[in-house]
Parts: C-alpha cells; sequence; structure tokens
C-alpha cells in the first residue's frame, strides 16, 4: 500500500475548484470548514429549513438544494449516512456531467453497487481514518488525520491527483494519505466496526462486567475495571503498540493477559470473525442493512432499547457523574 505525504501532493489542485458537499454531517461539516480554510470553494447542498441547513448558514455556508449544489459544482462529495446514498445520487445524477468529479467518503454504495456511475465519469474516494470533530481539531492543530484516497474510475485520468490535493487540504498536516480501493476502505472499515470496535470490544466489555457483577462484586467495581480503564489500555495501543501497552503494565497484568486473552479470543470466536468478514464481502450485509432501513429500523430500535438497559448505563452514569464531581472539586480546592 502507498503512503503519500502532504509534499507528494499537488495542493494548488483543489483551489481551482468549487466542491458541493451534500450533507452536512459530522463529517460533512469538517470537510467543509477543512476545505475553506485551505482556500477550497465550498458550498453545501442540503434540505431547505433543515438543522443541517440552517447550521450550515450557521458557518456562512452558501446552502442549495442538493440538486443546485451538484448542478453548481466541479466536485460532488455524497457525505449523507450510506443508507441515502443510492436516493442522493439518484436525485442529483442528471447533473453528474463527465466535467465533474463525484466523490464519495466510504465506499459502501458503490462497491456493493447500489450506486453505477456512468463509464465516463470520475468517481473518487477521500475517507478520513477519524471521526470528523477529531478530522476539524486535528486540522487546526496542525497535527494532521490519516486519510485514505482512491478511485473507482478515472476516465479524464485526473481523478487520483484531485483526491490527493482534497486528502490534503482536509487533513491540514503531514498524517499521511494511504491509496486505497473503494472495496478495500469499505471492507475494512465495516469488519473493524463489527468485529471490534462497536461490536467486539462493548460486547467484551458487557459479558466481564456481567461476570464480576453475577459473582457478586459491586457494580462499581466492575464498571471501573471493565469500563474505565479500557481507555487506558487503549491509549497505550494507539501510542506504541501491544508491545509497548505489555511494557507499562505490571508484569501480573502481563502474564496473566497473554495467558487469558486466547482463552477469550479463542477459536470459536475466530471462526465468528471469518464469517462475519464473509457476509461482509459478499454484499450480505450490506443488503440486511439496507433491508432495515426500507423496515424502518425497527430491528435496530429493539436493540437500541435493549442495550439501555443493561448494567453498564446504570453504573456508568453513576460512576461518571462521580468522578466529574471529583474532578470540579479538586479544580475548586
Amino acid at each position: 500500500m502507498r503512503i503519500y505525504q502532504a509534499s507528494e501532493t499537488n495542493p494548488a489542485l483543489i483551489k481551482k475548484q468549487k466542491i458541493a458537499i451534500i450533507g452536512y454531517g459530522n463529517q460533512g461539516a469538517a470537510h467543509a470548514e477543512n476545505l475553506r480554510d485551505s482556500s477550497a470553494e465550498v458550498i453545501i447542498g442540503a434540505r431547505e429549513n433543515s438543522q443541517k441547513a440552517e447550521a450550515a448558514r450557521a458557518k456562512k455556508f452558501t446552502v442549495l438544494s442538493a440538486v443546485g449544489a451538484a448542478r453548481a459544482a466541479d466536485i460532488v462529495m455524497i457525505m449523507t449516512p450510506d443508507e441515502t446514498h443510492q436516493a442522493v445520487y439518484q436525485e442529483i445524477s442528471a447533473e453528474l456531467t463527465p466535467q465533474k468529479i463525484l466523490g464519495f467518503c466510504h465506499g459502501l454504495a458503490v462497491h456493493f453497487g447500489y450506486i453505477q456511475p456512468p463509464p465516463d465519469l470520475d468517481v473518487m474516494l477521500v475517507s478520513p481514518k477519524v471521526p470528523g470533530y477529531v478530522l476539524r481539531e486535528n486540522y487546526q492543530s496542525g497535527k494532521g488525520s490519516l486519510i485514505l484516497a482512491g478511485i473507482w474510475q478515472n476516465p479524464s485520468g485526473r481523478a487520483m491527483d484531485m483526491a490527493l490535493s482534497y486528502a490534503t487540504a482536509i487533513s491540514g498536516g503531514d498524517a499521511g494519505i494511504l491509496e486505497s480501493t473503494f472495496g478495500d476502505e469499505c471492507i475494512t472499515n465495516l469488519f473493524g466496526e463489527q468485529a471490534v470496535l462497536c461490536g467486539g470490544i462493548p460486547e467484551v466489555i458487557k459479558a466481564a462486567y456481567d461476570t464480576l457483577v453475577e459473582a457478586g462484586y459491586p457494580e462499581e467495581l466492575a464498571y471501573s475495571e471493565c469500563v474505565n480503564q479500557s481507555k487506558l489500555l487503549v491509549d497505550l495501543i494507539v501510542k506504541g503498540g501491544i508491545k509497548f501497552m505489555r511494557e507499562k503494565i505490571s508484569n501480573t497484568a502481563e502474564y496473566g493477559g497473554l495467558v487469558s486473552g486466547p482463552r477469550v479470543i479463542n477459536d470459536g470466536v475466530r471462526a465468528e470473525m471469518k464469517e462475519i468478514l464473509t457476509e461482509i464481502r459478499s454484499g450480505a450485509f450490506a443488503q440486511t442493512w439496507m433491508d432495515e432501513n426500507k423496515n424502518g429500523l425497527k430491528n435496530l430500535q429493539q436493540l437500541r432499547q435493549a442495550e439501555s438497559r443493561h448494567g453498564t448505563e446504570k453504573t456508568g452514569q453513576q460512576m461518571r457523574s462521580l468522578m466529574q464531581g471529583s474532578a470540579e472539586e479538586r479544580k475548586a480546592s
């Protein structure tokens, strides 16, 4: 995988383009503000009288309908949620002439065929590997953010150069730009979310909490050990890797983790991870998610309600209140 530095890109390219950001949410707002601060011309596509439209106007952006923004722009970035990409594309497709570039920050709809751009249209991917608010903060601090950039099709021959220029403009630093494909970005992103970040880690935390509480240990101690300290260890891993983390903990913790970790993440768990990856790669998960949206998100709402009743929520609220109060008391003393 090639990694570009900002010095290898042409920042001037993006400054000559008018960019439509369709969707002013978490990522869209950060892209828009970073692009503008990098001297690019930005307009916002949003529903009239919507909260997003008002938020964009409050930031002094010109706000048009999605169709109007796509018509006026040279580069059209669809930044709405994945489940809306197909509908947004259908709405603006008549405005996507061959002279324009269509862009995405997540490859799901294109990779799995929900959107099939005409062959004479450049299609690029620019995908930050941080949430929108972090992208904005890192830009303002000059730290920069890791960005994935790639192309779906490039009939004009300029799409990759423009993707790199766009990525440099929103990063605001030299954290690196990784060349990727729509498929690689989409599959690894979905798998990371499901197997680790949004699926695996919360389930391990809840299971460990339940195990301690059911064995008679205080909920507060269970929460402290299984939730609060998770961030401390993850921060060490992010800073220096797993080996670095193990060097910073006690010998007891290191040995216990090395001998017990494989019992938690055993062959059965690894087999389930492979099955999850298979479902993602085949498009089965994407289709399930699209069907869920057509069904009014009924299953998602039930899952949300069930999780909100888990013990970590009540205990966590109490513990966070306690710790926040202690911090404020220390500042006042």
